[in-house]
């Protein structure tokens, strides 16, 4: 079911790992060509378009783009109670270490009248998307608007795509959540038309709405298909984005203490998000290659979404990867820049301290992706495709931006006025030299 990749005896760089191993062969630029023509109409039409994308789309024509409250209240008083109870403990997890990533203030003296100041400032408004498709994310309700309320955000508005079976409402469960989270501004809208709708704003086609259905925002977050990726790039610029979310992906760096039950059910956890999600192992061990190449064969016909998960796992973004060590196994996974990196090695904590590219990583065999999926405190909204090279899981840094405050003296500037006039000259700028000496003209 799963491609082998024998990567022994085999010296390879950085750039060349990144030609060999394992990863969904999505285009983005693709999909761009379709949804550009969508966010166009979203842009001129407002909410008459978005109604007919979620016909086209999701099957059901809204009768309310927006949420009503009453919907809301209705869906948290049906949720059963089991959910709210995961729900509401995820919640306190996820505040309680999003709290912590709150940076502070500073300032600096540099001399005696010479001081810079940085503060930390909320972007004013957020759109947050929850994915509706394969499956339902009421966890993502929680990770993207935590992480946006800690950090202060003073408006929050929430999209997810209309269901058919819920009078074109999103689901129940995403409802419940946002009622939870105090969240009284909700969106029955999908796919790319949500995304510009958040960038662009949407002028109102009912009465209920007013002039505007709903007002654009300055940040963008919240995982997505292709076509979401794809709509976050084009509008990149005109509003911030988290990242281009493409399809989930879990590595597994692990060495022969490795349980090959943990290893091949959290190879499929993963594998049941998407046909294009990647499930990929890296290990020095033959035998536990073999071992988990035998049963995720009989696990995988066993699962509820057992065509899903095999698409997935026979894929060209799946494949276990034997290596020579764990030496070559650290080079192979920080080439990778798993979204989601478990570590089942004897000494997975020092293992884990030098990976550098990764969205999170799960350490040990008590810490499976699936608990970062709900309640580990950590977000899980994470770069995919590589971008852990460069980029960072969804937090409150995604919602918040530096401002810094600069101010001298008299005394201060004088002090730099001919190194400032100097390195003006030098750059041709006269004029800015003379903007400071113009103070101190007798």
């Amino acid at each position: 079911m799963m491609t082998r990749l024998d990567l022994r005896g085999r010296q390879l760089t950085a750039r060349e790992l990144l030609d060999v191993l394992p990863r969904a062969d999505v285009s983005v630029d693709d999909a761009a060509h379709i949804v550009e023509p969508l966010l166009a109409g979203v842009r001129e039409r407002g909410a008459a378009h978005l109604r007919e994308l979620s016909e086209r789309f999701d099957g059901v024509r809204p009768h309310h783009l927006r949420v009503p409250q009453e919907a809301m209240s209705q869906a948290l008083a049906t949720l059963d109670p089991d959910v709210r109870a995961g729900l509401e403990e995820a919640i306190v997890r996820v505040r309680t270490v999003h709290a912590a990533q709150r940076p502070a203030d500073f300032r600096v003296e540099l001399a005696p009248g010479a001081v810079v100041r940085q503060r930390w400032v909320p972007v004013a408004r957020v759109g947050l998307y929850v994915p509706g498709g394969l499956a339902v994310y009421p966890s993502s309700v929680v990770m993207n608007v935590v992480a946006a309320q800690e950090a202060g955000v003073p408006s929050l508005a929430v999209a997810s795509p209309p269901q058919a079976d819920n009078a074109g409402l999103p689901h129940p469960t995403i409802l419940a959540a946002c009622a939870l989270l105090d969240i009284d501004e909700v969106y029955a809208v999908g796919g790319a038309g949500a995304i510009g709708m958040f960038a662009f704003g949407a002028r109102g086609d009912e009465p209920q709405d007013g002039e505007w259905l709903c007002e654009p925002v300055n940040v963008i977050t919240g995982p997505g298909n292709v076509y979401v990726a794809a709509a976050k790039r084009l509008v990149r610029g005109h509003v911030g984005i988290d990242a281009e979310a493409g399809p989930t992906e879990i590595a597994i760096l692990a060495d022969d203490s490795a349980q090959v039950d943990h290893v091949v059910t959290d190879l499929i956890s993963q594998a049941e998000h998407d046909p294009n999600a990647g499930s990929v192992l890296v290990t020095d061990s033959v035998a536990l290659a073999d071992a988990v190449a035998q049963r995720i064969v009989t696990a995988a016909g066993q699962t509820k979404h057992v065509e899903r998960v095999a698409t997935a796992l026979s894929g060209p973004q799946s494949a276990i990867v034997v290596v020579d060590d764990l030496e070559q196994g650290l080079r192979v996974v920080d080439a990778y820049g798993a979204e989601h990196l478990e570590i089942h090695t004897r000494d997975a904590s020092a293992m884990a301290d030098r990976v550098t590219n990764a969205g999170a990583i799960f350490v040990g065999p008590y810490s499976p992706v699936a608990l970062g999926d709900y309640m580990a405190g950590s977000n899980h909204v994470l770069p995919t495709g590589g971008c852990a090279a460069f980029a960072s899981g969804l937090g409150v840094h995604s919602f918040i931006k530096a401002v810094q405050v600069i101010e001298y003296s008299h005394d201060a500037l004088s002090e730099l006025e001919k190194k400032i006039v100097a390195l003006a000259d030098a750059e041709d700028l006269p004029a800015h030299g003379e903007a400071v000496s113009a103070r101190f003209a007798t």
